[in-house]
């Protein structure tokens, strides 16, 4: 069950009891779902039970309590708990990753994209389709901070226009920094339509400019997308170290590695399965003495479930240092994986190895379309 099943699956819990009689409340449009927070239990958790206890007259934990039984009982669902003043803790058991590895692989980088219009049952958190109008001063940090926050729009099945103050991008920031071409150009005094969200990052200090410029276009972006809107970007050579110092280089390393990890898979004779990582049969069905590492798949395995409701909030909030920092965790988390991804020495490639692959390959999955957002490049060799 992948976390949009999941929110549909909450909805239905909700419905379920209004229709018993057991809740006095409108069904809402939506459902969050999320990873556990800190000290959290369970693949999932959801707040509904706070979203609902005011309008149905009780308190948060007497709502959870009435939601139990109608979420333990559903498909795919195989434990929940209450913890705190009412949050519903969800386990969807050993078929949790597989499925979620399952579906990240069959849409590839468009994993967390919303297909079509926008509704509750697609993503919990995802802008509406009505037309979003940004419009952005004539400085390079914010017309690409524009360029990626209509993206991320249009990512969650918004309609974007984008307009600019006097008019198009200088050529040497559109050569440079890939700012494309925005839909209308007018004064700042008098723009060609009321936008909903002006778009005015921290500019980048003209003394940097001449700096930015020479990083080329994927470290420029980065250097300007990375930092919150508010904070001061630093355009320095940092941004080429091909080091652990610099988080553009982990991410776009790890992405490189999880094609290599593929390609020497295909080399040893054996393709990604989702599956349980855990699993030491080898190909004949037989039980190998094999010990296989939990640890990396419990880190990555959260960070990729919570990949289409980062984007949700990078859209909803224009914020496209989220996704970018989420990109920083997903690698980290990744690099830690791919150790564990093909057999040592006389090994064997088992269950677990396919498991563990198909888990890396949805990770580069992640990793790739999270890049191509930012306008970045995902090298395949690097």
């Amino acid at each position: 069950m992948t976390p949009v099943e999941l929110s549909r699956t909450v909805l239905r819990a909700v419905r379920r009891a209004v229709e018993d009689g057991e809740l006095s409340v409108v069904v809402p449009e939506k459902a969050s779902v999320t990873v556990p927070g800190a000290g959290g239990w369970g693949d999932y958790a959801t707040n509904i039970a706070l979203q609902l206890a005011r309008p149905a007259g009780e308190t948060p934990r007497r709502v959870a309590e009435l939601l139990l039984p109608h979420l333990a009982g559903a498909q795919g669902v195989s434990a929940v708990e209450i913890t705190g003043p009412g949050f519903l803790n969800i386990s969807l058991g050993s078929t949790a990753s597989t499925s979620l590895v399952a579906e990240i692989l069959r849409r590839g980088p468009r994993y967390g994209f919303v297909d079509g219009p926008t509704s509750a049952d697609d993503t919990p958190d995802a802008p509406t389709t009505h037309l979003v109008r940004l419009h952005a001063p004539h400085e390079p940090r914010a017309l690409v901070v524009m360029d990626v926050v209509a993206r991320l729009l249009r990512s969650q099945g918004a309609h974007v226009r984008t307009s600019c103050e006097t008019g198009p991008p200088e050529p040497v920031w559109a050569t440079v920094l890939g700012v494309a071409e925005v839909d209308a150009y007018s004064s700042p005094q008098e723009p060609s339509a009321p936008p909903d969200v002006a778009v005015r990052p921290v500019p980048v200090p003209a003394p940097d400019l001449a700096a930015l410029l020479t990083l080329g276009r994927d470290a420029a972006r980065w250097a300007l997308l990375h930092p919150a809107a508010h904070d001061r970007p630093r355009p320095t050579a940092d941004h080429l170290v091909q080091r652990e110092a610099n988080p553009l280089f982990r991410v776009r390393y790890a992405y490189a590695r999880t094609r290599a990890v593929s390609r020497n898979a295909a080399d040893l004779g054996f393709t990604a399965q989702p599956g349980d990582v855990r699993d030491t049969h080898d190909a004949q069905g037989d039980v190998a003495e094999v010990t296989i590492p939990l640890a990396q798949e419990l880190t990555l395995t959260p960070l990729l479930a919570d990949h289409p409701r980062v984007l949700s909030r990078a859209a909803t909030h224009r914020a496209p240092d989220l996704l970018a920092r989420h990109l920083v965790a997903v690698a980290d988390a990744t690099l830690a994986l791919l150790p564990a991804v093909l057999p040592l020495g006389d090994e064997k490639p088992l269950a677990a190895h396919r498991a563990r692959l198909a888990l890396a390959e949805a990770a580069g999955a992640v990793l790739a379309g999270g890049l191509s957002l930012l306008g970045i490049d995902a090298p395949e060799h690097l």
